[in-house]
């Protein structure tokens, strides 16, 4: 079978298909046809059987192909009343003939479409002399530099250059494994060893060049990798710098590409110094930078602190642990300094300290009424002095659960006095000011978080309500435990808290009418996720103002994790994990933090934070405001996956499959997994393509995990997880990372992402839905109405705006979707990959192109160059539409932005005196909170909607500049060939209007 040899070489594509395998071939119809596909002898024509036409007919010249399309990107498929059953990784059309006819076709997996398309692409290329440009050309960069790495070696081995001789068996092993070191030694060993007995060599001991460069070849080629570099090549078996801009350009999203970027990444990544020389990359280059950092899946942007850091505590998500001296379970386990060095390291910005009266006036921290064991509270005090602003200079907050009698809180006093000293924040309050300061403000801080005494106490100590999470547990374990009781409070301590006052939550009503911005409430898991689920949208306002902590159910003694994403959700912003247990939750906490330089903070989605904004939590539908995208990932295949941790039944053997999981607001939240590949952990090709609806991008993560299909129980064997802002789009390398949270050496997975409105990756639409919805049919946002006048009458003024906004929008998008489908290309292709796969397919007889770009003008026109076949007539037609849309939304758009944001300002004048206005029109109760959230709502879809209408034209600018860039790559551009200079000009420098310049949005 095609999976048991290494497809590398167009020889072995050719040769595959001279053989020929089964495919289906798609009808219009929805019928489907099983057919036996295979090249002539001659390479001159394509056959098929059985069939019922004359064996003449049942057959394609190669010489009438003009064009080999992969996916289901013809209007057969479109239309087919299956094409959701038929994998877009296993499709491929073949385009033929003066009418360009559809052969449509399906093959049973994804590496034999690559195997036609590659092979059928070459010979469309040579012709009658693909065999001979083979044999040529075939590998010779691979060969040369092999030859030169063996001959190097024996030279090292003091051989005299004789290389008859061979090099030692571990002189070999140890080469191959300096370009693979994933490969497991065993297993190169081996392979030399059985070449030997098949070839009946009696000096196992050495190795021959023909040998060695056998071996290299199977066991350090990556045919998927080899597929996609034909691609980009034209067929070549490497890339020039051209192909190398094209594919940094158009998949990878890299910006201002130029010959020398080119260049510098050949010198860095090609081993062969001919390839240097020539400025080629080959296959072994090509793979060398795929899995360099430079291809890693997250964003090095996010790996330094990229957020605004200068609004308000309550704006952000903070890194927090829970009782962080234990280090395993909440009842038994020990306590020890190690868990706040860990914590820390890690960027946590939130550390529990549980306070009691020890032995000889030392106070100790533990949970109380446990058998946890204790740690002296100077200790504690002495790591986080040492260890607070290791990973982030951003304030550390630190939750005392003070429980020590007078006496030991003068200790605790001196303590933090003497080692926190001026890394304590002790300013006063701000009095009258509706937020906290900011992290930026408050860097190299660290904040206690803890009991206070009421303002104006003149004596040296006060009583207070006592704060105890442990006597929760020890009710759960039945371990005696006083009820809650008052206790005497040092005053001086009391001062020591200033922005993190303890108070008790009673409910929001209360909350929103007395509690002051530096009060800080703690809920246990169980009153959170009931507040979550009864009350979300209250739960997310209150959390625009105050800090509010989350902390584990008491029926978790086993130090078990909730899902920190159901809290964060509704904007709380500290949920206390236990670090000391791995698995998913701390999967999803750790990665989470990952997005702003691991500092601990994290900004909260734009509208949780907005004083006026509707959003609940447990939507399940989109979010008002919010422009769904549509994620786009192909897992392509995993490389060195090793055993599950402790199996041994199995041997080395893995069977290995992969999940993809979305993690975010309930309407986010979906799974979708791969094919098993059976017996194969050194490099199983999947070839899955998924699709996920996102419709709050900013709070979700993308999460791949590996397991080990077993009979019973599959067993996990590395997972890696992601905040959708991290992703990079184009062809990525997933690190995976083991059950501890550790790199698994050489392990990953090699995925294709795209996302919509990134560069990189264009705007999807799902095919036969939104592409061709009438206007009739489409759905606008619905402003409610509040029952108050003088307010309904301003939201009813927007109507007409927002519908005009919708129109222009989407008649722009869906225009862009319509000429992508023209262009044969996938529903995740960008307006750049649209034009240069049109330069692969316009040339006529002559080979001069059909259709020219006249570039001088702000929107890019197309201009035939003579007659054209009714395909080509139709992709100049729908290009002029999309032109048209794209046009009215850089032209009108300005002047529907300011209408809409003008009805927005109007209204929230209205904003302080709502409730009054709504009683004075006879509204009661929970019409006037109805009322309230309807405002809420409105402004929402206002300023929602505004924002659409500005990311469509900064849209549009991107397209048109991709048109531009296009046409000249792909020399289509009217009275010039392309730029061949090394440095050409960048997208952000091209024209962007006629005669004035366009106005920017404010």
């Amino acid at each position: 079978s095609l999976s048991e040899r290494k497809i590398s070489s167009a020889a072995d594509c050719i040769s595959a298909m001279v053989r020929g395998t089964e495919l289906r071939k798609v009808r219009s119809n929805s019928r489907v046809y099983q057919r036996y596909y295979l090249l002539e002898s001659s390479l001159q024509a394509l056959r098929w059987e059985p069939s019922k036409k004359e064996s003449d007919k049942a057959r394609i010249a190669i010489s009438s192909i003009r064009e080999v399309r992969t996916g289901r990107n013809t209007e057969t498929f479109r239309t087919n009343g299956i094409y959701d059953q038929i994998s877009e990784d296993c499709a491929f059309s073949i385009i033929y003939g003066e009418t360009y006819e559809a052969l449509d076709l399906v093959a049973n997996s994804a590496e034999v479409a690559n195997v036609w398309v590659t092979g059928l692409r070459y010979l469309i290329l040579y012709g009658k002399h693909a065999m001979d440009m083979i044999a040529s050309s075939e590998d010779s960069l691979r060969l040369v530099w092999l030859a030169e790495m063996f001959s190097s070696k024996v030279v090292s081995n003091g051989l005299g250059g004789r290389e008859e001789e061979g090099i030692s068996l571990r002189s070999a092993v140890g080469l191959i494994k300096s370009v693979n070191p994933g490969v497991r030694s065993g297993k190169v060993e081996r392979r030399f060893k059985e070449l030997h007995r098949i070839k009946e060599r009696t000096r196992g001991d050495r190795v021959t060049k023909e040998e060695f460069i056998e071996v290299f070849h199977e066991l350090c080629t990556r045919p998927e990798i080899y597929f996609l570099l034909v691609q980009f090549s034209s067929n070549k078996e490497f890339l020039d710098t051209k192909d190398l801009m094209k594919f940094l350009e158009a998949e990878q999203g890299v910006a201002q590409v130029t010959e020398d970027t080119s260049l510098e990444l050949i010198q860095s990544h090609e081993p062969s110094e001919e390839g240097r020389r020539q400025g080629c990359l080959s296959l072994d280059g090509f793979t060398s930078y795929l899995t360099s950092l430079e291809c890693h899946l997250f964003d090095p942007e996010h790996s330094q602190m990229c957020q605004d850091m200068s609004q308000p505590l309550s704006h952000y998500y903070i890194n927090s642990s829970h009782n962080t001296y234990l280090i395993e379970d909440q009842f038994r386990g020990p306590s020890d300094i190690t868990g706040y060095i860990r914590a820390l390291k890690m960027g946590c910005r939130c550390v529990e300290v549980d306070v009691w009266d020890g032995p000889d006036d030392e106070p100790v921290v533990y949970t109380g009424y446990t058998l946890t064991s204790p740690v002296l509270f100077r200790c504690v005090l002495d790591v986080i002095g040492c260890f607070s602003f290791a990973a982030s200079e951003c304030p550390l907050i630190l939750c005392l659960e003070n429980h020590c009698s007078p006496c030991q809180q003068r200790v605790m006093l001196q303590h933090l006095r003497r080692i926190l000293g001026e890394r304590l924040y002790t300013g006063p309050l701000g009095e009258g000011e509706g937020y906290l300061p900011s992290p930026h403000a408050l860097r190299g801080k660290i904040l206690l978080k803890g009991q206070k005494l009421k303002e104006g106490c003149g004596e040296t100590e006060g009583d207070v309500t006592d704060e105890d999470e442990g006597a929760e547990i020890s009710v759960k374990t039945l371990t005696p435990a006083p009820p809650s009781k008052r206790f005497q409070l040092l005053k001086e301590l009391s001062d020591l808290v200033t922005l993190c006052k303890s108070v008790r939550f009673t409910d929001f009503q209360k909350s929103f009418s007395t509690q002051k911005p530096w009060e800080f409430c703690s809920f246990n898991e169980t009153l959170a996720v009931r507040c979550a689920s009864e009350r979300p949208g209250d739960f997310v306002n209150y959390n625009k103002r105050f800090l509010s902590r989350v902390y584990p159910s008491t029926m978790r003694i086993d130090s078990s994790n909730m899902n920190p994403q159901d809290l964060w959700k509704c904007g709380c912003q500290i949920v206390a994990m236990n670090y000391q247990t791995p698995g998913l939750m701390m999967d999803l906490n750790i990665a989470w933090f990952r997005q702003n330089g691991n500092c601990g903070y994290v900004l909260r989605p734009t509208i949780m934070r907005q004083e006026v904004s509707y959003f609940s939590a447990n939507t399940r539908e989109s979010v008002p405001g919010v422009s769904p995208q549509l994620l786009h990932v192909k897992v392509i295949s995993g490389q060195n996956l090793p055993r599950p941790c402790g199996s041994g039944a199995k041997g080395d053997v893995v069977d290995p499959y992969v999940y993809v999981e979305i993690h975010g607001i309930p309407a986010d939240c979906a799974e979708r997994r791969t094919r098993t590949v059976v017996e194969n952990g050194d490099n199983p090709i999947f070839d899955e393509s998924f699709e996920f609806q996102i419709n709050l991008p900013e709070l979700a993560m993308v999460r791949f995990v590996v397991l080990d299909d077993e009979f019973i129980g599959d067993e996990f064997i590395g997972q890696y997880t992601i905040p959708l802002e991290c992703l990079q789009p184009g062809y990525r390398h997933v690190p995976l990372q083991s059950l501890m949270g550790e790199d698994l050496p050489y392990a990953r997975l090699f995925v294709h992402v795209a996302l919509t409105n990134r560069r990189g990756g264009g705007k999807s639409h799902k095919r036969g839905l939104s592409v061709r919805k009438a206007r009739r049919g489409r759905e606008y946002a619905a402003l409610r109405d509040l029952g108050v006048k003088a307010l309904d009458d301003v939201f009813k003024m927007a109507a007409p705006s927002l519908k005009e906004a919708t129109d222009m929008r989407e008649n722009m998008q869906n225009s862009v979707a319509v000429f992508r489908d023209l262009c044969g290309v996938s529903a995740v292709a960008n307006l750049m990959q649209c034009v240069l796969a049109l330069g692969t397919r316009v040339s006529g007889a002559d080979g001069a192109p059909l259709l020219l770009f006249e570039l001088k003008e702000q929107y890019p026109s197309m201009e035939s160059q003579g007659p054209l076949p009714d395909v080509l007539r139709r992709v100049v037609s729908t290009y002029e539409m999309m032109i048209q849309a794209s046009r009215a939304v850089m032209e009108l758009s300005d002047g529907v932005y300011d209408r809409i944001l003008q009805i927005q300002t109007t209204a929230m004048e209205f904003h302080e005196k709502l409730k009054p206005m709504a009683v004075k029109e006879g509204l009661k109760g929970r019409k006037v909170t109805r009322a309230v959230e309807s405002f809420s709502w409105n402004i929402t879809i206002l300023k929602g909607q505004a924002d659409l209408l500005k990311r469509a034209k900064t849209e549009v600018q991107e397209n048109i500049k991709q048109v531009h860039y296009a046409a000249l790559t792909s020399n289509l551009s009217k009275g010039g060939t392309g730029e061949t200079t090394h440095t050409r000009r960048s997208l952000d420098a091209l024209p962007m209007s006629g005669t004035a310049p366009a106005r920017s949005f404010p």
